[in-house]
């Protein structure tokens, strides 16, 4: 990939101007709700950490996530901080310090979740709601999570007292919501914020109204698009009157609701646009959303995994608008960079890109764009979020642990041997040579990446993520030796500690299991075998990704499930593989056992039931275990030994990566 300047980035590293509120370039860290706040209402230390390090990581603008308005009413998440009351106002004071000491500016997204206030049916609390909602689809979300995800993700409506119920709004009810608005706004500049956003989509109260398919009103506040955003521009007029023009105030609105018969239409968009601009907004911000019932639907909107997805929406709303539009979804940097030279938007928000790597508007304008660790859009921190969990990130730990600090510099050297490059090795070796330590990282295979590149022949991401892990360890200053297996006698004398990153080893486990395509093969099956039809023994995330490549490329797959669908994969990831699966019409069948592999069908048990299965190709993508051998006999020398990753405990990417993380940051 050429090597891009810091001039390839001028039109997104440019200063720009959102009302009375100047910012240094065009990027802003879009708001997201992701349970990092505490449980009562306050911001607290760790989401402080968090917000700051984008801040400090060069971004022009931090919108911190869904700041409730009436706390703890009409809040949607059990971790939300709240601008509901003045008790509230010094972590928000902090928050803009720690922006501004940074040259960033900070705003606060002020949301009343109306009728998705989890927190409200967790309370017994009615919903508010425009009109009375009528039934929805039946929801596909809970059909592959597991037990554990289950209850987290339902936690709301199984507390003691927990009742879901809605309220109609009437006269009295909103002109006390545009009033909180109001004073939410005022709270957030007596804390010394320089913006508001105001939430009218991804189907909280404004956008409830805004939509033609839950406003149902036949009142001032319903029927035409003007009335159904009267809601939205009262807040907006109210929230000027407060606030004056020294704050920047803008709203979020959905372009579209995809696939929803009777939604938002993009004409609406636009003319509710128009709308927020006469009646005083600064900007506006171009989200999406979708189906609310719909796992799939949810990587359209309001998170596609298309990318550049809404930019058509901006770019329609842009054209009558004389201020600023913001647009979001998955907009690579060359790409918004492009986008705001050709006046398709004037601002770009980022959110996942943001969580992989905080510093990567300063790596753009150091003209070193490769240097920031790229998102592999996996899902993890959003679909955290859904369990009403804390959100991580799969590739960076520091995630969330932002407040905790960077990894401190050893005052005592050690020479530490690294056996294995997949990403427990890789992500050890690179923070042990930037702590100090010298390191060896020993692999066997010719290139560095270990299980990565398996995952990396399926997902163009992965590839990405293990091109910067090659670079960053050898820019750190390990030693990099490929292409050899490590014996104890080889490597005994050479270290301090030995870190054993080998991986886990794929066993057989049934009669015949060794006459399969192993999964690390199934990039070679992809380029060397004819359509037909294809057994995939084991459902974890390789052998779904596995199943889904396959059948995605025309193959007839039959996916023999056991221990449940890939229960390491975020959750919108998991409902995009399984959508996948079934468009493509792939088989899924979960067995009991699986008995026998023969050279032209598989035998399973299901129940107690025997059944085969005829294919014309077995890939195995079972039978998983630790790799300890190398570790025991390191340890039977006498050697000091950590073993990390899947050699110590098959937890797949995020617990290789983060426990690599722990230990390196300590040793």
């Amino acid at each position: 990939m050429r090597r891009m300047q810091g001039s390839d980035y001028a039109h997104l590293l440019s200063p720009g101007r959102i009302g009375a509120m100047a910012l240094r370039n065009r990027i802003a860290m879009t708001p997201m709700g992701t349970n990092q706040e505490r449980d009562d209402g306050f911001l607290g230390e760790r989401i402080l950490g968090y917000y700051e390090a984008r801040a400090k990581g060069g971004a022009g603008l931090i919108i911190a996530g869904v700041a409730a308005i009436t706390w703890p009413d009409g809040a949607c998440n059990p971790y939300q901080a709240a601008l509901s009351d003045d008790r509230f106002l010094p972590d928000w004071e902090e928050f803009a310090r720690r922006c501004h000491r940074h040259g960033a500016k900070a705003a606060a997204q002020l949301q009343h979740a109306g009728k998705v206030a989890q927190e409200d049916v967790k309370a017994g609390r009615p919903m508010w709601t425009p009109s009375e909602p009528t039934p929805g689809n039946r929801s596909d979300m809970f059909a592959d999570l597991t037990p554990t995800e289950m209850a987290q993700a339902t936690s709301a409506y199984r507390a003691p007292g927990a009742k879901a119920s809605y309220h109609v709004m009437d006269e009295a009810d909103i002109a006390w919501v545009v009033a909180r608005f109001a004073d939410a706004a005022a709270r957030a500049q007596a804390a010394g914020l320089d913006g508001i956003e105001l939430h009218a989509g991804h189907g909280y109260m404004l956008q409830a109204f805004l939509s033609a398919k839950s406003n149902r009103r036949d009142d001032r506040w319903g029927g035409s698009l003007e009335n159904r955003a009267r809601l939205m521009t009262e807040v907006i007029k109210s929230v000027r009157e407060r606030v004056g023009h020294e704050m920047a105030v803008w709203c979020r609105i959905d372009g579209e609701e995809i696939g929803v018969t009777g939604g938002i239409t993009l004409d609406d968009a636009v003319e509710a646009a128009v709308l927020a601009e006469a009646a005083g907004a600064d900007a506006v911000h171009v989200s999406a959303y979708a189906d609310p019932t719909s796992g799939p639907a949810f990587t359209e909107a309001p998170l596609p995994h298309e990318p550049a997805r809404y930019l058509p929406f901006a770019a329609a709303v842009k054209k009558r608008l004389s201020i600023p539009v913001i647009a979001v979804g998955r907009i690579d940097p060359e790409v918004g960079n492009a986008a705001i030279a050709q006046g398709r938007c004037d601002f770009v928000a980022m959110g996942r890109r943001l969580l992989a790597d905080p510093e990567l508007p300063n790596q753009l304008a150091a003209a070193t764009p490769e240097k920031a660790r790229p998102c592999i859009y996996s899902y993890q921190c959003v679909g955290n979020a859904f369990l009403r969990i804390r959100s991580q990130c799969t590739i960076n730990p520091q995630m969330g642990e932002e407040f905790r600090g960077v990894p401190a510099g050893t005052n005592a050297p050690r020479r530490v041997a690294v056996i294995g490059a997949g990403p427990a090795g890789l992500e050890a070796s690179r923070i042990l040579a930037e702590r100090g330590h010298t390191v060896v990282l020993h692999e066997a295979a010719a290139e560095l990446g270990g299980r990565l590149r398996v995952s990396a022949a399926l997902d163009p991401q992965v590839e990405e993520l293990v091109r910067w892990y090659e670079a960053r360890v050898r820019e750190a200053g390990v030693i990099v030796r490929t292409g050899h297996n490590v014996v104890p006698e080889d490597i005994s004398s050479t270290a301090d500690h030995f870190v054993v990153a080998t991986g886990a080893v794929r066993r057989g486990q049934c009669p015949g299991a060794e006459t399969a395509v192993p999964a690390e093969a199934i990039a070679d099956l992809l380029l060397e075998s004819a359509p037909g039809r294809v057994a995939v023994v084991g459902s974890d995330v390789i052998g779904v990704k596995a199943a889904e490549a396959l059948a995605l490329a025309g193959h007839d797959v039959v996916l023999i499930e056991s221990g449940g669908f890939a229960p390491q994969m975020g959750l919108p990831r998991r409902w995009r593989a399984a959508d996948a699966l079934a468009r493509c019409g792939a088989e899924r069948v979960a067995v009991t056992a699986v008995e026998s592999i023969e050279r032209d069908g598989v035998t399973v048990t299901i129940g107690d039931d025997p059944r085969r299965l005829d294919v014309e190709r077995v890939v195995w993508a079972s039978g998983l275990t630790p790799g300890s051998s190398l570790a025991d006999a390191l340890r039977a020398a006498g050697k000091s030994v950590t073993t990390l990753g899947d050699a110590a405990s098959v937890g797949y990417l995020h617990a290789a990566i983060s426990d690599a993380a722990a230990f390196a940051s300590e040793l």
